[in-house]
């Protein structure tokens, strides 16, 4: 089934408060700046980031970072400022709606509920929002575009390359791991997943489900599993909620973040 994609998109506020972030010990300085756009008449918020030191006319690759089911919130932020500092141009994207976040797993829940039904079409259409937003940025290479994201950041990503979105790869941090659906082609994106090993929400049937699908499909693949790690893996904050099975690793944390890297610099070598 060919999923249409009716977006009402348009920058409301390109919050061109622009901020010039001095970076810590010897990295660039970056600029960042808020962007209010639109989704059908939902009203979303989210957060640039990109290298100070732009030449005229010069673009870098464009990163979407969809953040976890807390919503828009510091973590996804931060993570884009990485990135920039990395080189890239960075777009921590709202799924929810400017300033819904949650700080309870039942809140959580609720509204992140939506975009698993219906074949994950809301899912994909508003995640498209955020990716027209990023490729329509003067800093992005529209060409050379990619998706990370973090818990239902990370399922989002792999929604993207599954609907067949213009992005040349995605990266799923501690996902859910749906498989594409039989509707669904063969991803042209590059797919990395970066998984906990332990993950108790994210069981081996539920892997093998995802990358047995990949395969039947042929997709450009990988997935590099962390021993001892479970989900959240990448946040520091994840232990003060008291969800069993959800945990930081320090080590997971780092070596995932390069794995990225590795994949990136392939990407777009």
């Amino acid at each position: 089934m060919n999923h249409v994609h009716a977006i009402t998109l348009f920058l409301l506020v390109c919050s061109i408060c622009a901020t010039i972030v001095a970076a810590d010990d010897d990295d660039a300085a970056i600029e960042t700046r808020t962007i209010t756009y639109e989704h059908g008449e939902m009203v979303l918020e989210g957060y640039f980031a990109a290298p100070a030191d732009r030449e005229a006319d010069s673009t870098r690759p464009g990163i979407l970072v969809v953040h976890e089911w807390w919503g828009h919130n510091d973590f996804a932020r931060r993570k884009a400022e990485r990135l920039a500092r990395l080189g890239y141009a960075a777009f921590a994207l709202d799924m929810y709606g400017r300033g819904i976040t949650a700080d309870r797993a039942p809140e959580a829940s609720r509204l992140a509920e939506p975009f698993y039904q219906n074949d994950f079409q809301l899912m994909r259409s508003r995640a498209r929002a955020g990716l027209d937003v990023l490729a329509e940025q003067p800093e992005v290479d529209a060409d050379r575009l990619a998706s990370i994201g973090f818990c239902f950041g990370g399922t989002v990503s792999l929604q993207l390359a599954y609907d067949g979105a213009p992005v040349r790869g995605v990266v799923s941090f501690h996902g859910s791991l749906p498989p594409p659906l039989e509707s669904d082609s063969k991803p042209e994106a590059r797919i990395l997943i970066l998984h906990g090993a332990e993950d108790p929400l994210v069981p081996d049937e539920q892997v093998r489900a995802c990358t047995e699908r990949l395969s039947e499909l042929e997709a450009d693949w990988q997935l590099i599993a962390y021993g001892g790690a479970v989900h959240s893996f990448t946040n520091p904050a994840a232990d003060g909620h008291g969800i069993d099975g959800v945990a930081y690793d320090e080590t997971a944390h780092r070596r995932s973040w390069r794995h990225m890297q590795i994949f990136f610099e392939e990407l777009f070598d």
